[in-house]
């Protein structure tokens, strides 16, 4: 069962994550920490405990907005020890997931935490540390990584799940792990990397045009080329085309003007 150091210098959003991880059967033990020096201090405790210490920890969640040292800042110290704990990142924020996974974070779960999503979040820990899971309710993970319905998409935001027809996206920037989905209306991040959404969507006419970036065809507004390099608008935003896909998407592009 794992042990657990939970960081967040809100005190309700601390006892109210505490509360939740207490009640899930894979947790052994669940403390808190107010703040990045005092959680460092209980960390580097528990690793010169070792692993079979009285104050051993196996994971920390941990807020990213903190005052003095950030959770990004607790995590790149993290980094420099053999054998640190694992990482799960709680966060009202979304942007700051690429970093995240960089640090090698096993979890981004978003505020407010729900209690499924905290769950799959333990669950993913557990997988990782070998420690198995006793039987719970199934979770969905947020962001969704999977499409609910043939023609949408799932994302959440603070909580709440919005469905997105695949056809209002213009195109999907890769970033990390996860990859951010782009609408007329704005954008929205989901944990399926590049290459996942790539293989589900060639039959409805997206393309790769860069290791970054996958487009809608059919939502393609120009296509330049200047001094040998090429790029595409879609979107209302200006793409980089490489070389690699450059002479496949002018193919296709003159193959769905005809029709």
């Amino acid at each position: 069962m794992l042990r657990v150091l939970a960081v967040d210098d809100e005190k309700p959003a601390l006892e109210e994550l505490l509360f939740l991880l207490r009640a899930d059967p894979r947790v052994r033990s669940a403390e808190g920490a107010t703040d990045a020096t005092e959680a460092l201090r209980r960390i580097s405790r528990a690793l010169d405990a070792g692993p079979d210490g009285e104050d051993a920890i196996d994971v920390v969640f941990l807020d990213i907005h903190m005052a003095g040292l950030t959770g990004l800042d607790v995590a790149r110290l993290l980094a420099g020890f053999a054998k640190p704990p694992l990482i799960v990142f709680v966060t009202a924020h979304e942007g700051f997931a690429v970093q995240a996974f960089d640090l090698k974070a096993v979890d981004y779960v978003l505020k407010p935490v729900r209690r499924e999503r905290l769950a799959e979040a333990v669950r993913r820990v557990s997988d990782l540390t070998g420690q198995g899971a006793a039987p719970v309710a199934p979770a969905p993970a947020a962001p969704v990584t999977v499409d609910s319905a043939p023609d949408q998409i799932p994302v959440e935001l603070g909580g709440i799940t919005r469905f997105i027809p695949i056809d209002a996206i213009a195109y999907v920037e890769a970033q990390g792990d996860y990859a951010r989905l782009h609408t007329d209306e704005g954008s929205h991040l989901v944990r399926i990397p590049l290459s996942t959404l790539e293989e589900r969507w060639a039959a409805r006419g997206f393309v790769r045009i860069h290791r970054r970036h996958l487009v809608a065809l059919g939502r393609i507004e120009e296509l330049r080329l200047d001094a040998g390099a090429t790029t595409v608008r879609v979107g209302g935003a200006e793409l980089a085309v490489s070389r690699r896909h450059a002479r496949e998407l002018r193919d296709l592009l003159m193959r769905h003007a005809r029709r």
